[in-house]
């Protein structure tokens, strides 16, 4: 018995490494047969472990999604609103630019996850709170929503994959500080220099290929 689970321990930790490389090569909507022939075990054993695609999400990028609400409870110790706001968002694009299922996982809708509803709801309460700051401190324009912010956010998220594909790691920094640009209240100076390099017309092409549709084959 003792050997069994020790097998049922090694097939899951095969599975979830697998679904971690295909999901991120692939996107979320990779089949998940071809999860099971990189692990090296059969689909039945695949349900065995992970009887639906949301539990197999669950397991793989849990980790991934308790890292970002780490973040957003740093964020709101922060002494002003403004840092909190600008080293929370930070994280969470890091986090979105290193790996691509996970980056698939936050910006788009996925039933069942229930460690991804959890990080959208604390996500909400996070912005909401350092929006209020903000609202309180000036420092952010009193007329921005959170539905404004989440808005922004996830179109720019989504698009993260394709702009550091055709660039650098590092190339969504340009448009995030731009989109925080907007956030300031109209007497605010805005920065002198954006970071990074502005994308040529060349690189801009790619990237709309990029924004494509995602082939699992």
């Amino acid at each position: 018995m003792a050997a069994l689970r020790r097998d049922a321990r090694r097939n899951r930790e095969l599975l979830t490494e697998a679904a971690h490389d295909v999901f991120t090569e692939q996107g979320l909507d990779a089949p998940l047969d071809v999860i099971a022939r990189r692990a090296g075990v059969g689909n039945a054993t695949l349900y065995r472990h992970f009887p639906t695609r949301a539990a197999l999400i669950d397991a793989v990028f849990r980790d991934q999604l308790t890292g970002t609400m780490t973040a957003g409870e740093e964020a709101r110790e922060a002494p002003d609103a403004w840092t909190g706001l600008t080293a929370y968002l930070d994280a969470v694009f890091t986090t979105l630019a290193a790996d691509r299922g996970t980056n698939d996982l936050m910006t788009t809708r996925v039933d069942g996850v229930d460690s991804l509803q959890a990080v959208h709801a604390h996500n909400r309460e996070t912005l909401a709170l350092l929006l209020r700051r903000g609202h309180e401190e000036g420092t952010v324009r009193p007329d921005a929503t959170v539905e404004d912010v989440q808005f922004a956010l996830a179109a720019l998220g989504r698009a993260v994959p394709a702009l550091t594909a055709a660039t650098t790691p590092d190339a969504w920094r340009r448009p995030l500080a731009l989109l925080l640009a907007g956030l300031r209240p109209d007497a605010t100076p805005l920065p002198s220099l954006l970071p990074g390099t502005a994308l040529t017309s060349a690189q801009l092409g790619d990237v709309l290929q990029e924004l494509g549709p995602h082939r699992t084959t």
